[in-house]
């Protein structure tokens, strides 16, 4: 995460049901449901004005910061929260057990 970025609060908007985070005074929001042990990530939205800034993966971060702080498991429904996590795979220890295997390696067949 960028070192400008790392301090800005990440907002959990309960009524909305989405993670913000402002940069600049424009919001970012990744939109989330609660299930029973497991919280699920529906869709990240960055604003045009902050793309290519790291804002997204900032807000990703300091989700997945938020869901292991809350001791809950992840259901990475998002495309872009599914990508970090394969460049991140440190963060797939919080991947929910029955979504773990979009993670695996495919074997090729010999």
């Amino acid at each position: 995460m960028k070192p400008e970025l790392q301090d800005l609060p990440l907002i959990d908007n309960s009524g909305s049901h989405r993670f913000e985070l402002t940069v600049n005074h424009t919001t970012a929001f990744m939109e989330y449901g609660d299930r029973e042990e497991a919280v699920a990530l529906f869709h990240t939205e960055v604003p045009t004005q902050l793309e290519g800034q790291g804002v997204g993966t900032a807000l990703v971060e300091k989700v997945l910061a938020e869901v292991e702080r809350r001791q809950r498991q992840l259901i990475p429904l998002c495309p872009f929260v599914t990508a970090y996590l394969k460049r991140h795979p440190e963060w797939q220890r919080l991947v929910a057990p029955g979504y773990l295997r979009w993670f695996q390696e495919k074997q090729q067949p010999q």
